[in-house]
């Protein structure tokens, strides 16, 4: 069998963070949960996934805090799943995913789902990477340096 390289040890962020939720289940859990999913079945029903893949993907986000299980909503016996802060802090990475695959992954006038302001009904804004003083920032302009401990 092979084993998994992990990187929860990785002094890398990126690492780091693909280590706790870089599959492509576990992202689509995560969205999921954001479009209101919050039990097994509505789970497995949306993505399709054998049960033991899904069992092991929302164990591993509930391990890892992404998500918490909770007393069901309608006072069944039933367990949900919801995002924890720590999840909910994954909607930028969601939304930015959703955006880039819109523009790189659909021809012109291919029908696809967009997400909208609930309040507006009105598409996202494109996100954008700000320096600190509100420029705006590409690959070019940024460089990656150690953070000493403390």
């Amino acid at each position: 069998m092979v084993t998994r390289t992990r990187f929860d040890d990785s002094d890398c962020p990126v690492a780091r963070s693909v280590d706790a939720i870089g599959d492509w289940w576990s992202l689509l859990i995560v969205r999921d949960a954001f479009d209101g999913s919050r039990r097994f079945g509505e789970f497995q029903r949306s993505l399709g996934v054998a049960k033991n893949i899904l069992t092991a993907r929302l164990r591993a986000l509930v391990a890892g805090g992404v998500l918490e299980t909770v007393p069901a909503s309608d006072g069944s016996a039933y367990r949900e799943y919801v995002l924890t802060p720590k999840g909910k802090a994954l909607f930028p990475v969601v939304v930015a995913l959703r955006q880039w695959g819109e523009q790189n992954f659909f021809a012109p006038g291919e029908e696809h789902s967009r997400m909208v302001d609930r309040e507006q009904g009105e598409g996202l804004r494109a996100l954008e990477v700000r320096a600190a003083d509100g420029r705006a920032l590409g690959p070019d302009d940024t460089v990656v340096r150690k953070v000493p401990p403390g």
